[in-house]
């Protein structure tokens, strides 16, 4: 049997979490939600787990660190030592303070460019690649809640589709996906 997938579509962000708690609270499993923005707080309702971006974001941010310190030391101290304002130049510890500014923004730097490609990779959104939207509407002024009735086997696709319209939905789809 095919796997079947119900879109409902809704025109409000409240609308649509206050919708996602009434159908979660009946034992309804939302597999996605699609926004035109993040709607905060819709994670915990329909059961994702925090990411490990954070985690990621302070590996990367160590890693810029760790290449501005050994890059100014080599430029500075051991390739082309300048006296620069009266400096010294023999030593990158008595130098510290001037490289500070530089190690900060190259390890913000490093972070963000880290966290912006990863996001991409693990999210799938490469230039190029096709949107994963159901309807080209979710990128403008429309929000979807996705449920398949694999993943609510327990259901019929008749009372999943009566549990969506009592939420205040704007339109309802329906697909088969082998």
């Amino acid at each position: 049997m095919a796997d079947k997938v119900i879109y409902a579509m809704y025109d409000d962000d409240d609308v649509l979490k206050d919708g996602a708690k009434k159908l979660v609270s009946k034992g309804v499993k939302v597999t996605e939600v699609f926004s035109p923005f993040p709607i905060h707080g819709i994670d915990p309702i329909i059961g994702i787990e925090n990411t490990r971006l954070g985690i990621m974001a302070f590996i990367y941010g160590l890693t810029g660190l760790t290449l501005a310190t050994l890059g100014m030391r080599y430029f500075m101290i051991v390739d082309w030592p300048m006296n620069i304002g009266g400096k010294p130049n023999f030593s990158y510890l008595e130098n510290i303070l001037s490289f500070v500014p530089i190690s900060f923004e190259f390890t913000v730097l490093c972070a963000a460019h880290g966290m912006a490609i990863t996001y991409f990779l693990r999210n799938k959104t490469l230039p190029g690649m096709p949107a994963q939207n159901p309807d080209p509407r979710t990128t403008d002024d429309r929000f979807v809640i996705e449920l398949r009735t694999s993943e609510n086997s327990q259901f019929t696709a008749k009372e999943l589709e009566a549990m969506i319209k009592d939420t205040g939905i704007v339109e309802l789809d329906q697909k088969d996906v082998a």
